[in-house]
């Protein structure tokens, strides 16, 4: 198999997992089902635990994709909040892209309510007064979370990292549900 045709092959794979996650995301499984909804202003947005589920397997499909600064073009690369911004928004939710947008956004979540799918928000590496760094839960269990985000530390890329590790412990400001929110 040459090199182009396994491309193609890759290409034609991410399509259809893109299309498969999209469909299962907007098709009821029950009539009494809560969809997931576009975000408008003063709407609260319903996201069930499988949509959630969905949504962080969505996110794994990108694992390994490498850090792009200022991107959400998963052909190139992503931010953070360029990672957190393209799967939000593959699932009906637009979220800013810019970390900082993250202070103010979404509902607050104490540690022992986090879920799947909620946005983690951290200080900054170098910056420890400003928020610089976002990742969405795909493990929940409070401050032992496993978070999945688009690193520029030594990862550099999609990763899957431990909420408890000291980078990041010193560094969490708060998580929010921006899922649930009025």
């Amino acid at each position: 198999m040459n090199l182009s045709l396994s491309s193609e092959l890759l290409i034609m794979q991410k399509l259809f997992l893109f299309l498969f996650f999209i469909l299962f995301a907007v098709l009821p499984e029950r009539a009494d089902s809560k969809l997931p909804e576009v975000s408008k202003p003063g709407k609260t947005v319903y996201f069930d635990s499988e949509v959630r589920e969905n949504l962080i397997a969505f996110a794994k499909n990108y694992l390994g994709t490498p850090y792009l600064y200022a991107s959400a073009i998963p052909d190139k690369g992503f931010d953070c909040s360029g990672f957190v911004y393209f799967v939000f928004k593959n699932f009906g939710k637009d979220l800013p892209h810019s970390s900082k947008a993250f202070k103010n956004l979404g509902k607050e979540v104490k540690p022992e309510n986090f879920k799947v799918g909620d946005v983690l928000v951290f200080y900054g590496y170098k910056n420890t007064t400003s928020i610089g760094h976002v990742g969405i839960i795909c493990e929940a269990n409070g401050m032992k979370s496993k978070f999945i985000h688009s690193s520029s530390g030594k990862g550099k890329g999609v990763i899957i990292s431990n909420l408890d590790s000291e980078m990041y412990t010193r560094r969490f400001y708060k998580c929010v549900d921006v899922i649930e929110v009025e």
